[in-house]
């Protein structure tokens, strides 16, 4: 495996740190019945991914002109961005400023 320069690119936090250190020890192996493998890793992302059940939000105003705001600016509809900033909060990955 080749190794990966550390000037290539400056890892983004502690965890990529560690990934690509550990890549560069050699640590990884390939898994075996890779075919199989993958496509358990699709199925998985897919059911993720897969948005089953509706709901009713009542927002203000305020709140839901900001919401439409923000994913004007991400580029997404705003349906997606409370998707995501619920997923988010719900796994821990939501962040205070």
């Amino acid at each position: 495996m080749n190794k990966i320069s550390k000037k290539a690119f400056k890892p983004i936090d502690q965890e990529e740190k560690d990934l690509m250190e550990s890549i560069e020890r050699e640590e990884w192996q390939p898994v075996k019945n890779f075919g199989q493998e993958r496509k358990k890793a699709i199925e998985a992302a897919r059911n993720t991914l897969k948005k089953d059940k509706r709901i009713n939000l009542r927002l203000s105003q305020k709140d839901y002109q900001k919401i439409q705001i923000k994913a004007i600016e991400e580029g997404i509809p705003y349906q997606t961005l409370i998707s995501s900033i619920v997923h988010k909060y719900l796994n821990g990955s939501l962040t205070p400023r």
